[in-house]
């Protein structure tokens, strides 16, 4: 796998590391009227990016590459900032989820269409289902915010 692909992936890694702990900060300190649907909705997509981390993590390993795995190295590599705890609105919150499922979605398009230039099939799949996901989840958050 070039360098070039390892890097980018392990940078979306680092994104998804650094959204699956700020989706749990939103999902516990989301408040509103909507409080529950958005409450429950976040957790689904941190249970949802939970598997992302690992099977893209796995796809590295399975090329003889090393994924990053800790926290130093996420916020090191991540573009997605972290969020401070605080109360937040659920229009604040679906905000902030919108901006970073459109990263993510950036990311894994450019992951896919380099791993396809590379031959590699297997990142290709995984990248496929993932941008399937993030459009599904955009499409949702979107509606959610009209």
């Amino acid at each position: 796998m070039k360098k070039e692909l390892v890097n980018l992936t392990n940078g979306y890694i680092a994104n998804v590391g650094v959204a699956y702990i700020k989706l749990h900060n939103l999902h516990w300190n989301v408040v509103g009227g909507q409080f529950k649907a958005v409450h429950e909705y976040t957790e689904s997509i941190y249970d949802a990016l939970a598997d992302v981390l690992d099977e893209v993590a796995e796809v590295l390993k399975m090329h003889g590459e090393m994924p990053l795995a800790s926290l130093k190295d996420y916020l090191a590599a991540a573009t997605i900032d972290e969020l401070g705890s605080k109360e937040l609105s659920v229009k604040d919150t679906l905000d902030i989820l919108l901006a970073d499922l459109k990263t993510l979605q950036a990311q894994a398009d450019a992951i896919r269409t380099m791993a396809d230039a590379d031959g590699n099939y297997h990142l290709v799949a995984v990248m496929e289902d993932n941008l399937s996901n993030y459009a599904k989840n955009i499409w949702f958050v979107s509606s959610m915010l009209k």
